[in-house]
């Protein structure tokens, strides 16, 4: 029996029932995140105007992640999943380097809390007050948090008994995939929220790179491994191959977006710099070189 044959063995009988009930679920909860959402971003805007405190494009976002997170569990995206490892793997990038970075950008925690009932809004008030959750929300503990869950929840869902255990029952399928897009998005917040609410640059640049390199050292594993490391039912027709290839799509794309993104932090970082402070990038300029344009002007207002 072919690998792609065994791979989906367990998808008979109650499981298809399971599965089915899991979708339709998945279903609800990504409607009433929408439903909840937009009714938060209405009432911000009758309220503030329309476009202000959460703009457009980040409404676009989280509309944007909400759709690609069906995409990446139905379709073909999911028949793909289906078939090998590497469409695993694939279906897992989606989830973590797409999904959880569009609802990061979407800023939905205002407008999720406007949406709430009252006693869940006086309740996420107390929690958020709490003295804990209070150090939580400090940027270096934050970022220890996040980059904690994200390699956790990534090593974990990864290893030969987790992995083999959520394709052979969905319910803890549907929790691998809600822990990895929950991660993500813990992950991505600091880094496209709201300014307000964004880590100092620093702290984002050593989160970003402190959770690539966990991922880039699991990618190797599963590149360079001899032999396959898990049970060849699970894999594709050619299972070292398709192991292989699990890894160059964990370990390719995660480095590109978060060197992308640590470089755009980086520059934003330089260009707030010159903004805000251009007497202290004139000092550090080297001796002969030309002053700063703000500091030039600044001279001659003089």
């Amino acid at each position: 029996m072919s690998g792609l044959t065994v791979y989906r063995a367990h998808g008979s009988g109650p499981g298809d029932v399971a599965e089915g009930l899991l979708t339709m679920l998945a279903v609800a909860v990504v409607c009433l995140l929408a439903a909840g959402y937009g009714r938060g971003v209405q009432e911000l805007w009758a309220r503030r105007g329309r476009g202000r405190v959460v703009g457009g494009r980040r409404v676009t976002a989280f509309g944007a992640g909400l759709v690609v997170a069906l995409a990446a569990d139905q379709g073909p995206v999911h028949r793909v999943a289906e078939s090998s490892y590497a469409g695993h793997m694939a279906q897992h990038m989606l989830l973590l380097l797409v999904v959880g970075p569009l609802l990061a950008a979407g800023a939905a925690g205002l407008p999720l809390t406007m949406a709430a009932p009252r006693p869940l809004r006086r309740l996420l008030a107390r929690v958020r007050a709490a003295p804990p959750v209070r150090r939580l929300r400090r940027p270096a503990e934050y970022a220890l948090l996040a980059a904690a869950a994200q390699t956790l929840m990534l090593w974990l869902w990864h290893l030969p008994g987790p992995y083999v255990a959520a394709v052979d029952r969905p319910v803890l399928h549907a929790a691998e995939h809600l822990s990895l897009v929950a991660a993500a998005w813990l992950l991505w917040a600091p880094v496209l929220g709201p300014a307000r609410h964004r880590t100092p640059a620093p702290v984002s640049l050593l989160l970003l790179v402190g959770t690539m390199l966990p991922a880039s050292a699991l990618g190797a594993v599963l590149t360079f491994a001899p032999e396959p490391v898990y049970p060849l039912r699970v894999l594709g027709p050619e299972p070292l191959a398709d192991q292989q290839l699990a890894g160059l799509l964990m370990w390719a794309p995660m480095d590109l977006v978060v060197l992308v993104a640590a470089l755009a932090v980086f520059l934003g970082w330089l260009l707030r710099l010159e903004r805000e402070r251009p007497d202290r990038l004139a000092t550090a300029r080297p001796t002969g070189a030309p002053p700063a344009k703000g500091a030039a002007t600044e001279g001659m207002v003089r």
